[in-house]
């Protein structure tokens, strides 16, 4: 428990900073500070996985499935990079929310610092029960490996051309119902008083928004990691990471989604990979380095295929 206590606490100092500190007043997040800070958490998230094989190493955290620490280490960079490629989804439904209910850029970091908070503490309960899960009733592997595999070939054959409009989402109508809700944007306030009635402001909304599309993002990416761990301390770390990532990865490919268009391909081939992966788990045994060999591949091709057919596409608008 205290290497749980440990990494809570930093994290959540982490957060504390970012918010008192770094980003204490307001401003547009600029292409080049998201780099920075991109290249930052990319760094940390993969030195941490040295952190990881000392810990396995020497014991310091429990290891229910007796991974070796090379195997634990290489689990967590494989469950990283999973989370990382399945948040790109998440990138793009971020951003139409955020222009549904024109959110201004130098309030977008608050609202994704508060959405985090919550992502922490929704992720760590569906992995909870994840895990639990798993451990109780071996036949959910089967069940989460068929979700995977389902959604995969359903994103293969749908035709995605009708837009989320986050103004007609169930979430926003329920809301609308619960507290009443502003249509201007005071500051960075979540809420405004207007004649003693408190409203929430659009910043709210899209909070609450993010929220709950996160925890159906969630419902792909925690199974998806469980198919190669079901270590608790691992799912929740590598997916800990790759969150607190999200924002500046968020604001670094916010201008320039339509670049990494198909990368959707590669999300469908990782979601393929680990749904049979689970199917077939005792058939074919995978080892550690083919499991992350085949992520990294997929997202590398995916990024390539992209920026080049993007380039492609560039210089034939230009003839």
């Amino acid at each position: 428990m205290i290497v749980w206590i440990c990494f809570i606490t930093a994290i959540l100092l982490f957060l504390a900073l970012d918010l008192g500190v770094f980003n204490k007043t307001p401003h547009i997040i600029s292409t080049k500070e998201a780099s920075k800070w991109t290249g930052i958490w990319v760094t940390i998230s993969f030195l941490f996985s040295g952190v990881v094989y000392w810990l396995y190493s020497n014991n310091y955290v429990a290891n229910p499935d007796g991974l070796k620490p090379l195997a634990a280490s290489i689990k967590f960079i494989t469950g990283y990079l999973i989370e990382l490629s399945l948040s790109v989804d998440n990138i793009f439904v971020i951003a139409v929310i955020f222009s549904a209910f024109k959110i201004p850029k130098k309030y977008q970091h608050r609202v994704l610092f508060w959405g985090i908070i919550g992502a922490i503490v929704f992720r760590g309960i569906m992995i909870y029960f994840g895990v639990l899960l798993i451990h109780k009733f071996a036949w959910t592997t089967y069940v989460f490996g068929a979700f995977l595999f389902y959604t995969a070939v359903k994103m293969l054959f749908t035709d995605d051309e009708k837009e989320f409009e986050p103004k007609k989402s169930l979430v926003y109508r329920v809301l609308k119902k619960i507290i009443p809700v502003s249509t201007h944007i005071d500051g960075e306030h979540f809420f405004v008083k207007r004649k003693h009635i408190t409203a929430a402001t659009p910043l709210f909304v899209a909070l609450i928004v993010i929220e709950v599309m996160d925890v159906i993002f969630a419902l792909d990416s925690v199974p998806a990691i469980l198919a190669i761990t079901s270590d608790p301390f691992l799912v929740f770390s590598s997916n800990i990471f790759a969150i607190l990532g999200l924002r500046s990865m968020y604001f670094f490919l916010a201008n320039m989604l339509e670049k990494f268009k198909y990368l959707e391909f590669s999300l469908i081939a990782i979601l393929s990979f680990v749904g049979l992966k689970m199917l077939l788990h005792d058939f074919i045994e995978i080892p550690e380095w083919g499991s992350l060999a085949f992520i990294a591949f997929s997202l590398i091709a995916g990024i390539v295929v992209s920026l080049r057919m993007s380039k492609k596409e560039m210089t034939e608008e230009e003839k």
